[in-house]
C-alpha cells in the first residue's frame, strides 16, 4: 500500500495554489521591510529576505517548470513542506512561538486537509507540531524594540503551542470531514453526469433507429419480393427453398423491429414471453443466434445456478443479445458462455476465440462509435454500438459489466455481474 493517496479527487488546483503562494511571500516581504525601516527592529534582515526569495524561486519553478495544471498529492505535499520550512525558519529569527504571525504556521496543513489525502495531512500535521515544538524552545530572541521589556510567563509561554496544536488538529478534523463530504458530493455529480450522458447517447440513437427504420423499409421490402418470386421458380429444390424461406422469416423479423422503432419503441417484441431464470433467457437468446450462424455456442452452467424466475425485462434481454451478438460477430468459430450463481451473486462470462480488444481501444470500451487506430485489427470497422447499447441497458438494470481481453483464450471477454437481490428487484 502506497503512504500517499492517488485518487484523482485528491488534487490542489496549480494555479490557485501559486496565488495563494504570493499572496502569503508578498505579505511577508512587507512584514519583514516594514517593521525593519520603520520601526527599527533588530533581527536578521538578509537572512530572511533570503528564505522568502526562496519561497520566489519555488513559485517561479511552478509556474514556469511544473507544467501540469494540478498538483498531486506527493507534490503538494513537498511544496507545503516547503511552505512550512520557510515559515518556520522566519519565525526562528524573529521570536519563535512568541511572534504574533506563529498562527500563519497551521494555514497549510488546514488548507491542504480539505483537497489532500488523509495520510497526507497527518504527514503536514506532524510536521507543523514539530516545527512549533521546535521554535517554542529554539528561537533568536523577540527583535528589538519589543525585546527589550516584552516578557511573558512561563504558563503563558507555553500555553502558547499547547493552544496552536489544539486548535491545528481540530481545524483539520472538521476539514477533513468538509472535505470527505465535498469528495462524496463531487464523485455522485460526476456519476450523475455519467448517467445523464448516456441517457442522451440513448435518445440519440432512438432518433437515429428512426431514421434507419425508414430508409430501410424499402431494401427489405424489395428483398422479401425477390425471395417470394425465388421461391416460386425454384419450389422444386428442397435444400434451396428451405434457405429462401429462412431468408424470408429473417426479413419479416427485421420489418417487425423496424416497424417497433419507428412507431412504438417501447413495445415489447414476440420474443418476450412469459417470466423465465437468467439461465434459460440466455438458452432462448442463443437459440435465436443458432438460426443465422454458423459458430458453436457453447453454454456452460452450474446445476445449482440461479433457477429462480426474474419479472420480464426488455433491457436485459437486448442487453444480452448484444453482448452475445458482438462476441458472435468477432469470433472464429466459437463463443463460450459461462453461468455462475451462488446465494449471493450471479455472473455471466461471455468470450470468443476471435482477435480480442486492440490496445487501443481497452480504456475506452462501453463508448459509442468506437473505433480502433489499429489498421490490422477486425474491429476497426465496428462502431461500439453493441457494447455501449448492451452495457447500458444492463447497468439499469443493477448489473456491473467488465470488458476486456480473456485470460484464457485469444478472443475478448465481458463478465456481467448481479447481486441476487437486485434480480428480484427487476
Amino acid at each position: 500500500m502506497k503512504f500517499f493517496e492517488t485518487s484523482k479527487f485528491f488534487t490542489l488546483k496549480k494555479s490557485t495554489y501559486i496565488s495563494l503562494r504570493w499572496i502569503g511571500i508578498i505579505g511577508q516581504l512587507i512584514s519583514i521591510n516594514f517593521v525593519y525601516f520603520f520601526f527599527n527592529f533588530e533581527f536578521n534582515f538578509l537572512i530572511s529576505n533570503l528564505i522568502v526569495f526562496l519561497g520566489i524561486l519555488s513559485n517561479l519553478f511552478l509556474i514556469f517548470v511544473y507544467k501540469k495544471t494540478q498538483l498531486s498529492d506527493r507534490s503538494a505535499l513537498i511544496f507545503l513542506i516547503i511552505d512550512l520550512l520557510q515559515l518556520g525558519s522566519l519565525l526562528y529569527l524573529t521570536g519563535g512561538i512568541i511572534n504574533p504571525f506563529v498562527i500563519f504556521l497551521i494555514i497549510p496543513s488546514v488548507f491542504a486537509s480539505s483537497n489532500l489525502g488523509l495520510r497526507t495531512n497527518i504527514f503536514l500535521v506532524i510536521i507543523t507540531i514539530i516545527i512549533i515544538i521546535f521554535i517554542t524552545f529554539f528561537s533568536e530572541d523577540l527583535p528589538g524594540p519589543l525585546g527589550d521589556h516584552f516578557h511573558v510567563s512561563n504558563y503563558y509561554y507555553y500555553s502558547i503551542p499547547v493552544a496552536l496544536m489544539i486548535s491545528l488538529v481540530f481545524l483539520n478534523y472538521f476539514a477533513i470531514i468538509f472535505g470527505t463530504e465535498s469528495r462524496l458530493r463531487k464523485e455522485a455529480l460526476n456519476k450523475m453526469e455519467e448517467v445523464m450522458a448516456k441517457e442522451h447517447e440513448m435518445l440519440s440513437l432512438g432518433g437515429q433507429a428512426a431514421a434507419a427504420a425508414h430508409s430501410l423499409g424499402t431494401p427489405l421490402s424489395t428483398i422479401k419480393i425477390i425471395s417470394q418470386e425465388l421461391m416460386k421458380q425454384l419450389k422444386d429444390q428442397k435444400d434451396v427453398i428451405q434457405d429462401i424461406e429462412l431468408l424470408s422469416s429473417q426479413v419479416e423479423r427485421c420489418n417487425q423491429i423496424l416497424k417497433r422503432l419507428s412507431l412504438n419503441p417501447n413495445e415489447e417484441d414476440d420474443f418476450i414471453g412469459e417470466d423465465l431464470s437468467i439461465r434459460d433467457i440466455i438458452k432462448e437468446i442463443i437459440s435465436s443466434f443458432k438460426e443465422t450462424s454458423n459458430k458453436d455456442f457453447i453454454f456452460n452452467f452450474d446445476q445449482d445456478s440461479n433457477s429462480k424466475k426474474i419479472t420480464r425485462s426488455i433491457e436485459i434481454l437486448y442487453g444480452l443479445r448484444n453482448f452475445i451478438g458482438n462476441a458472435n460477430k468477432y469470433s472464429s468459430k466459437k463463443i463460450f458462455i459461462n453461468l455462475k450463481s451462488d446465494n449471493k451473486f450471479t455472473q455471466i462470462s461471455i468470450e470468443d476465440d476471435g482477435l480480442g480488444y486492440s490496445s487501443d481501444i481497452l480504456s475506452k470500451i462501453g463508448e459509442p462509435y468506437l473505433k480502433s487506430s489499429n489498421i490490422n485489427h477486425k474491429s476497426k470497422s465496428g462502431l461500439g454500438l453493441g457494447i455501449f447499447i448492451g452495457k447500458t441497458l444492463l447497468e439499469k438494470n443493477f448489473a456491473s459489466i467488465l470488458c476486456g481481453n480473456s485470460k484464457t483464450r485469444s478472443g475478448a471477454e465481458v463478465i456481467i455481474k448481479w447481486k441476487n437481490k437486485d434480480l428480484i428487484k427487476i
